[in-house]
């Protein structure tokens, strides 16, 4: 609808023109429709753009590359030498508008004009766990202390030292938030700031930084465009992010991309690190041979195996389960796996069991819903999954969408919702951590040993754009 809307405006644009000798210049939506490519500016970083064996994919990506096809046109993305070039952008810029995880500031907002915000980060100090902890900002003048110059923490950090003129900092341009957190993890640096999704992205490879403190309120995230008289598309990206929001899309894509990096504590991040040195070497040939097999990623069912026994090949519950993935008797004899502490039959029990859960998920629902949705019925049973669906639906929300039925999934264990459920009482938390800890998992193991072989990748860390109803455009 609103690609055959703009493609009608761009040919209006052109015929107008025509007629009147092209006497008024075309608007900024207008040179963008014509061009039929919009041109963004971004910064490459975890928690906004970044390129893999995947492809390019990340937070701003994904919604930059969503409102491209809300206009119906082309995307290219550029990138600065160095961030402040974030916040040069004019009239006259190669780029229309800056999608880089940008704060709003008091400063930034006299030269550039901010959208609405779409999430809200705080500012934290990092450091090494085997550094002393500081207990306020004030005690770092002797420190080596460094920030990425022209963000707001530097900006932040020189309002604070009109109040402590002692506190001193160096602030680099060649360089970004990542190999800044490196350093520190290196020992090469004692502090530095980072926003705190970056920090929280970051946990998973630096496991042995923790955040001091906060030194900032929450602050606004917003698309940063050129201050100008001419407003069409600055307009319609306010118009667009607002759809999104009131169709849920934002939430669901924050959860997408930030959602799944909470659960883990530093404990838990060093002893996967040291399995996956340890154990994981032994095991890794029948991951791969079993995903190939069945047509799934790799780390997708390394990870599910890592949730379920740590890579412990005799590992037995009390329940009965036991093998590297933790199959009940019934579902052995199901997946045809006679002896389930036999990790070649166990993994390949386990995958052919993902598949089958996958399967029976409604082809409807998109990725990586579906996955998510599958990973929670193999810990919890489809069952008690689609009683959750249902009150999900009952509720208002979306049944075909994670984020929401992650939601009431711990419903099922109070029995004001659980008695009116087909399959009654559920431990409704479990799946949830389940999932949320998986996801975390593949994006260690993507960390530690990027993608070699052909099975198919699940779209578990964002890597392709959200499939959006058209009516919700």
């Amino acid at each position: 609808m609103y690609r055959m809307t703009f493609l009608n405006l761009a040919l209006a644009i052109l015929f107008s023109c025509f007629l009147a000798s092209c006497s008024k210049p075309p608007s900024a939506l207008e040179k963008v429709l014509l061009r039929n490519e919009l041109v963004v500016l971004t910064r490459i970083d975890p928690t906004t753009y970044i390129t893999d064996e995947f492809g390019a994919h990340g937070f701003e990506y994904e919604l930059a590359s969503l409102f491209a096809k809300h206009l119906g046109v082309g995307i290219r993305f550029t990138l600065p030498e160095q961030f402040h070039h974030l916040l040069q952008i004019t009239d006259g810029h190669e780029a229309d508008f800056s999608a880089a995880g940008l704060t709003v500031t008091p400063e930034r907002e006299q030269t550039l004009r901010f959208t609405q915000p779409y999430y809200a980060v705080t500012q934290q100090l990092i450091y090494h766990y085997r550094t002393r902890r500081p207990k306020t900002i004030q005690r770092l003048n002797d420190s080596f202390f460094e920030v990425l110059a022209g963000t707001s923490h530097a900006e932040n950090l020189r309002q604070l030292k009109k109040k402590s003129p002692e506190l001193s900092w160096v602030e680099s341009y060649d360089t970004n938030v990542s190999e800044l957190l490196s350093m520190v993890n290196d020992n090469l640096l004692d502090y530095t700031i980072a926003d705190s999704n970056q920090f929280q992205m970051a946990r998973s490879q630096f496991p042995q930084l923790n955040a001091a403190f906060d030194i900032s309120k929450p602050e606004h995230i917003a698309w940063a465009f050129p201050k100008s008289i001419d407003s069409s598309l600055y307009d319609e990206a306010v118009k667009f992010l607002s759809i999104l929001k009131e169709a849920g899309t934002l939430e669901q894509l924050q959860d997408k991309h930030f959602g799944y990096s909470k659960h883990l504590n530093y404990v838990s991040i060093c002893t996967f690190r040291q399995h996956a040195q340890t154990r994981l070497p032994q095991l890794r040939e029948f991951f791969h041979l079993s995903a190939k097999k069945y047509n799934i990623d790799w780390k997708l069912l390394a990870a599910v195996a890592y949730q379920e026994s740590h890579w412990n090949k005799h590992a037995v519950s009390p329940t009965g389960v036991r093998g590297i993935m933790m199959l009940t008797r019934a579902t052995a004899k199901q997946m045809k796996v006679a002896d389930r502490l036999d990790p070649v039959q166990s993994i390949d029990g386990g995958a052919h069991y993902l598949k089958t859960r996958t399967y029976k998920i409604p082809k409807r629902i998109a990725e990586p819903d579906r996955t998510w949705m599958a990973l929670a019925s193999y810990n919890i049973g489809l069952g008690h999954l689609e009683d959750a669906r249902v009150i999900t639906q009952t509720q208002g929300a979306d049944p075909d969408k994670w984020i929401d039925v992650k939601q009431r999934l711990p419903l099922l264990s109070q029995r004001k919702w659980y008695k009116k459920t087909k399959y009654g009482y559920a431990r409704g938390k479990e799946p949830v951590t389940y999932v949320e800890n998986i996801r975390q998992y593949v994006k260690m193991l993507g960390q530690l040993e990027p993608s070699t072989d052909n099975s198919k990748p699940i779209d578990i860390n964002g890597y392709h754009a959200l499939e959006i109803s058209p009516h919700a455009l």
